[in-house]
């Protein structure tokens, strides 16, 4: 039995679609599993009893949402100590690329990569490249004219649903994957410039600085702002561009152009 967590998510979502396209009948673990009717298993790693992994032979587990440090290791904490206490052979780990450890959201991610090494659980890593929607959504033009501060950075940006595709392979197969960690970035760059030459509006990024203060309002979280000026100062950096990685091999295809699908988010057309 196959159980994907976070199947209400975007990524999570993708991957139990693509697994119940191939007729593998996965579990949905939710906090609403009404909405998948018997496939679904309510799923809230805030529970201090952990997860019900009853029966589950491969778990897909993708990561537990953003959070305070502390918040997301407690939560990868019960999930694995459920899977182990349950009998999982199995784990499918949906982290992130290995470039990305200057990100501020990388350690609760390293973190589970040891906790899994260091379990008696089977286990895949896979390290995913940041979305090309997220791009896209970062890089959103303002009043006309892209702003974001990415300066003459690029990122090897990847469309959600090339990494949906490749955990679903993996998932199908686990055996065959066992022990492996892969870096699954996107196939070419993305920049904010290019970006907003697609867009047809001018490229004048703000300071670090000037980003930072307009985080500072309503609407987000108190840990959230460290997280997006990360991805803007690692990117700008160049830390996030190699583009060479295990994407193409996985899915025996090539990836996805990232372009068209940052356009898409930029332009609010995608979900």
């Amino acid at each position: 039995m196959l159980l994907v967590t976070g199947a209400s998510g975007h990524l999570g979502s993708l991957i139990h679609a693509g697994l119940a396209e191939r007729g593998l009948a996965p579990l949905a673990g939710t906090r609403t599993p009404g909405r998948f009717a018997a496939a679904g298993r309510t799923m809230d790693f805030d529970d201090p009893a952990g997860p019900d992994l009853t029966g589950v032979r491969v778990l897909v587990l993708v990561s537990a949402g953003y959070g305070e440090d502390d918040v997301v290791l407690a939560r990868h904490d019960r999930v694995l100590a459920a899977a182990e206490r349950h009998g999982v052979e199995h784990v499918v780990y949906t982290s992130l690329v290995g470039a990305g450890d200057h990100l501020a959201f990388a350690l609760a991610h390293r973190w589970t990569e040891r906790r899994l090494r260091e379990s008696r659980l089977g286990w895949t890593i896979l390290r995913n490249g940041l979305y090309a929607e997220l791009f896209g959504q970062l890089a959103a033009p303002v009043d006309g004219a892209v702003t974001a501060p990415f300066g003459a950075g690029a990122v090897a940006a990847v469309a959600r649903q090339d990494l949906a595709d490749a955990a679903v392979r993996v998932t199908a197969d686990p055996a065959a994957h066992r022990g492996r960690t892969y870096e699954l970035t996107g196939p070419v760059t993305l920049t904010a410039a290019g970006l907003a030459a697609e867009l047809g509006v001018p490229y004048r990024p703000v300071s670090l600085g000037e980003r930072r203060a307009a985080l500072a309002g309503p609407g987000l979280l108190p840990f959230q702002p460290a997280m997006l000026m990360s991805i803007y100062s690692a990117t700008a950096a160049g830390f996030l561009a190699e583009t060479r990685g295990d994407l193409p091999r996985l899915l025996s295809r090539p990836p996805r152009d990232p372009m068209p699908v940052a356009v898409a988010a930029a332009t609010g057309a995608s979900s």
